[in-house]
């Protein structure tokens, strides 16, 4: 756990240099727009501590799986999200000497991610070797108003020196995959142009084809005045800079106003990019940087105003909401349904492909209460658009009839995850696709989407699970054998708790969906059941043999539910009794020493627990935490978010607050030692999910959305706010009082402390 970021309500700072946790910092102060974006990278050149990354949303490459041996159904690639042109770069040369932090010192420095109004500002004072100090000052931010662009303001201040400085403003397209497994570069040039002030490159990706035109339009000013430019041009493969000398007198201030765009060819034709990248680069450079700044502030304004979240008295919890909420909504905006939310976003390459079950599982429910209705829809209409690829992926490993199996990663529907165990045992992925059909329809009441889409893919998920079951004569039961739950440190074991009972409630489901359709959809319904040859009496006579039939690992003596079989014959020792220098178990014990032990990765038989909560009563629920929490190390970044909510559930109010801090401040405390390789994007919708279901005790059900608040004795107060079919509410919590104000015009029906109450727009219900 590191302790270097200043605490702030609304900023990420980093008020000193710290060059051996760069990379960290660079990881926490990324920028994106949904479209593209990169890590806190220094504009300048730097030898130090850094790991280079700027991104295309959608753009990929399919890197060869670099396994020893192959198996049947072994998914050919691992998706890359690809490492894009480097555009923020700007050289500095100082007389002879480069400026360099790794070899300057460094008198003051001072690095801040903004995210209420979405820019990253660093400001330092080096000393060159030759005693020349500069000062320092980066500004940029990359536009959510004009998605495909960027812009940087870099200031260099001549503090003891009257000298020449060279600014070289480049665009660099020769670049790499740090998680490369060949060491290969998947960029070629396809075309290139460059003139004074002025560079672009078109490169294409290797396999898949893409095109992506990178460029950079700059101006220079001294003092404020602006310099007429004369530059040497500078070219070479996947390379464009101009080269700029200027001299400048002691106290003078050089400053570069340098605008970028990255457009792919997902979004023009080929044949188009150069010169579309050309019209939306020089339609921001013409807006200017100030114009394009004050309209970036503004539509961030519009996203907080629908999601932020306040925490008075705790500016370490504050802080850590708002940092996953600002990447959230940087991360992914929703209006593009081929796209989807990266486990790393536009931090980092780690993780490769785009989308895990984490979307359904942990995005969903922040889109749906924050965000208009069409994102959400849009979340499950990906997965839709690639049942195709998810019945393709079963029939490589013998399922039939329509049966799908949806991918562990995916970056266009197609399994591309290269470790057996997870590629081939993690289904539950299945039922965690399933389960966000029903959650949406559940919070938006869009019945609608069932005829077609819901339908086809719990059908296909349906087939899947009726067939990956067998009969076992000695329990006298369905059983599934050779799995991977949730928690990813036991493999290839028999009957896991949360994937049964997926499989057990998506046959259930699926078979009163049918029932819906015929009712209410019936024409529809009689066409879909020819288009996928569905034989619905054998079918789901068969799917409600399954739902009465399904094993359930149980211990009677602790009365719960197992994880698996045979879990209890691992020794049972919490993790308070292993002592810390053995944290995190992935990284200091063999894979075999893990498999052994009893150590939980993230909430596994906890997630069903989570999922279907109205099944238990309270006292069940408790019986279940005490018993698995203890011996839970959260190593996965998906893990304390779930037990937060749990830890509300059952009024274990300092477990909760313990845990929503380790899930809101994961990555900005670096927690489990990975925060330098990229943040965990899709693990912060679970902060949101932690904060307002576990303190706000926030459930949509039975039509009504239901509240059941406590504020931490860590707090003064709080507020959060969501919408709920076409109503807006905020509700604020203090030791004194609720306060429930609909700030719409649209009345909600409400549950509070069991209570029932219709809340008209624009009225306040005080508690």
């Amino acid at each position: 756990m590191k302790d270097f970021i200043i605490h702030d309500n609304w900023k990420v700072i980093e008020d000193q240099y710290h060059p051996e946790w760069n990379e960290i910092s660079e990881s926490l102060m990324s920028l994106g727009n949904g479209r593209m974006g990169g890590r806190a990278n220094f504009e300048e050149k730097f030898t130090g501590k850094t790991l280079q990354g700027n991104y295309v949303a959608g753009v990929y490459y399919p890197d060869k799986t670099r396994v020893g041996w192959w198996k049947n159904g072994y998914p050919e690639y691992f998706a890359k999200v690809l490492n894009g042109a480097n555009w923020i770069g700007i050289d500095v040369t100082i007389g002879d000497e480069d400026l360099d932090l790794a070899t300057c010192e460094v008198l003051d420095f001072h690095r801040e991610l903004d995210m209420k109004e979405g820019h990253l500002v660093r400001r330092f004072t080096a000393k060159l070797p030759s005693g020349k100090i500069v000062e320092v000052h980066a500004q940029r931010f990359m536009s959510i108003v004009d998605s495909e662009t960027g812009a940087i303001r870099y200031s260099v201040k001549a503090v003891n020196f009257s000298d020449r400085i060279t600014i070289k403003p480049y665009v660099d397209f020769d670049v790499m995959n740090k998680d490369t497994n060949y060491d290969e570069k998947f960029w070629d040039e396809v075309e290139k142009q460059i003139t004074t002030g002025e560079g672009y490159i078109t490169a294409e990706t290797r396999k898949t084809l893409f095109h992506v035109t990178s460029g950079m339009k700059f101006q220079i000013f001294v003092d404020g005045e602006k310099q007429r430019l004369s530059a040497d041009l500078e070219e070479r493969n996947k390379y464009v800079s101009n080269i700029v000398t200027l001299d400048v007198k002691e106290g003078q201030t050089l400053t570069v106003e340098k605008f970028g765009v990255n457009l792919s060819s997902e979004y023009t034709s080929k044949s188009e990019l150069m010169n579309d990248a050309k019209q939306f680069l020089h339609k921001a450079f013409d807006k200017g940087f100030d114009q394009m700044l004050k309209e970036h502030k503004d539509a961030w304004a519009v996203k907080w105003e629908t999601s932020d979240v306040i925490i008075e008295g705790d500016a370490a919890a504050q802080q850590g909401i708002r940092f996953n909420i600002f990447q959230l909504n940087q991360t992914y905006t929703g209006e593009d349904p081929r796209l989807n939310i990266g486990p790393k976003g536009f931090t980092g390459e780690k993780y490769g492909g785009s989308t895990y079950w984490d979307t359904e599982a942990y995005c969903l429910p922040f889109y749906l209460a924050t965000a208009p209705e069409e994102i959400s829809k849009n979340l499950l209409l990906y997965r839709h658009k690639h049942l195709d690829r998810a019945i393709e992926n079963a029939g490589k490993l013998g399922f039939t009839n329509g049966a799908a199996l949806y991918p562990m990663v995916t970056m266009n529907g197609e399994e591309c995850h290269n470790e057996w165990e997870i590629t081939f045992e993690e289904i539950h992925r299945n039922g965690a696709i399933a389960f966000a059909i029903y959650e949406y329809i559940r919070y938006t009441n869009d019945f609608e989407y069932l005829a077609p889409h819901g339908f086809e893919v719990l059908l296909g998920i349906s087939r899947f699970w009726a067939q990956r079951v067998n009969w076992s004569n000695h329990l006298n039961k369905y059983v599934m054998l050779g799995v991977t739950g949730p928690n990813e440190y036991e493999n290839n074991v028999d009957n896991n708790y949360h994937t049964n009972r997926l499989a057990q409630w998506t046959l259930k489901y699926t078979k009163e969906v049918v029932d819906y359709l015929k009712e209410n959809h019936a024409a529809e319904y009689e066409t879909l059941k020819e288009k996928w040859n569905f034989d619905e009496a054998k079918e789901v006579e068969k799917w409600l043999d399954i739902v009465d039939n399904m094993h359930f690992p149980y211990d009677e003596t602790r009365q719960v539910y197992l994880q698996q079989d045979n879990f209890l014959n691992k020794e049972i020792v919490p993790t308070a009794e292993m002592g810390e220098e053995n944290r995190p178990i992935n990284q200091k014990w063999s894979w075999d020493r893990i498999l052994r032990s009893c150590y939980i990765k993230q909430a596994d038989t906890l997630q069903s627990l989570y999922l279907f909560e109205d099944e238990f009563d309270t006292e069940t629920i408790k019986r279940h935490f005490d018993f698995y929490e203890p011996i839970t190390v959260h190593e996965s970044s998906l893990s304390p978010c779930i037990h937060n909510i749990l830890a509300a559930k059952i009024g274990n109010h300092d477990k909760a607050y313990e845990m929503y801090l380790r899930t809101a401040r994961l990555d900005l405390d670096d927690y489990n030692n990975d925060t330098e390789d990229g943040l965990h994007i899709t693990s912060m919708g679970g902060t949101w999910m932690g904060f307002v279901m576990g303190f706000g005790g926030f459930r949509a059900r039975n039509n009504r959305l239901v509240l059941n608040p406590f504020l931490p004795k860590e707090w003064k107060g709080y507020s959060f706010k969501v919408n709920f079919r076409g109503a807006h509410l905020k509700v604020q919590a203090t030791h004194d009082n609720i306060i429930i104000e609909n700030i719409s015009d649209v009345p909600c029906e409400l549950t509070v402390f069991d209570k029932e109450y219709t809340l008209a727009g624009n009225d306040t219900l005080k508690l």
